[in-house]
């Protein structure tokens, strides 16, 4: 199975969780994905996902100073981003669960 695809269909999730943990700008918030194991995101999927997640209005944005070059726009999640990641989260955990119920009979 392409885990691409997968990843599509998850990554709005896997960004909102991300940014449960902390703030956090566009390629730091693509290195925690991938060392969180979704090694195969790409940085243009997750910018794409910012983006969009914040025209929804799911999250806040703010820019600050960097050391290391140009300033860096971080994201947070703001009421309506946890009540997406809330619901999000739950759907997950139910689709999850009934794939694991089927992948685990299909093997007896």
């Amino acid at each position: 199975m392409d885990g691409s695809q997968l990843l599509k269909g998850v990554l709005d999730l896997a960004v909102l969780a991300v940014l449960k943990e902390r703030d956090g700008y566009g390629y730091d918030i693509v290195r925690r994905l991938r060392e969180a194991g979704l090694h195969e995101v790409g940085d243009a999927s997750v910018y794409g996902t910012l983006r969009r997640l914040f025209k929804a209005g799911a999250l806040t944005s703010y820019v600050m100073a960097s050391d290391e070059g140009p300033h860096r726009k971080y994201y947070g999640l703001n009421e309506v981003g946890l009540s997406m990641y809330a619901a999000s989260a739950k759907t997950w955990s139910a689709f999850s669960k009934t794939m694991a119920s089927l992948l685990k009979e299909g093997q007896e």
